[in-house]
This record gives structure tokens, sequence and C-alpha cells, in this order.
């Protein structure tokens, strides 16, 4: 049974990858003054993915991602936004939804769930 304090609106399922953001932008076009930011993604659903990075990331600001989930063919390339940050001892969490990541790639997020059970 669902936990009712979860609002989550989809199924979080753990993965490990390593992304390079170069390149952060707002709706107006504003592109955001920063250096390569390295990012350890640890979670992901069909609504967005949570990351570790030690860089500072602007709220409300988007990247284009290639996520890789497990099989090398299983791609989806998506737009993200950086919707939530917490920072820690040693870093700073961000949580991100995609935008506009069509149903049809939702089958390659059924696939990754089979492969890790």
């Amino acid at each position: 049974m669902p936990n009712p304090l979860d609002k989550r609106r989809a199924k979080r399922l753990p993965i490990k990858l390593d992304l390079t953001i170069s390149d952060l932008f707002c709706q107006d076009n504003v592109k955001a003054n920063i250096e390569e930011a390295d990012i350890e993604v640890f979670d992901i659903s069909t609504r967005g993915i949570g990351f570790y990075s030690k860089s500072v990331l602007p709220l409300n600001f988007y990247f284009n991602a290639k996520i890789v989930l497990g099989d090398p063919d299983n791609l989806v390339y998506t737009v993200v936004k950086i919707v939530r940050v917490q920072k820690t001892d040693t870093a700073f969490i961000y949580g991100c939804e995609f935008v506009g990541l069509p149903d049809i790639l939702h089958p390659a997020f059924e696939k990754y769930e089979q492969s890790i059970q």
C-alpha cells in the first residue's frame, strides 16, 4: 500500500549515473555562468531525477540530459528543470523534473525497472 504522506506522482527507482552539466539556461534564454558541474544521479522516475553535486546550481534553470537507463540502447534525451535544493555538509542534493517528457518514453523506465529487480 502506498504511503499517504508520500506526495510523489511517480515511483522512484535507484540509479547510479554520472553526468556533467555544461550549460544552464532559463525560459528567457538567459544562461547561467557556471563551470562544468559534475553530478551523481541517485534516483529517477518518469517525472524527474534526484542528484548530488558539489556545485551551486540555480533553481528554476534547465539543462539538457542524455540518460542511459541500464542498457546502453535504453536512452532518454530530455530537458531537466532544477526545482529543489538542499545543502548538506559535503554537497548539495537537487530535485529536478523532466520538462515535456513524452509518454512514448515511459516504456524505457519500465524496461529499466524490470532490469533492476
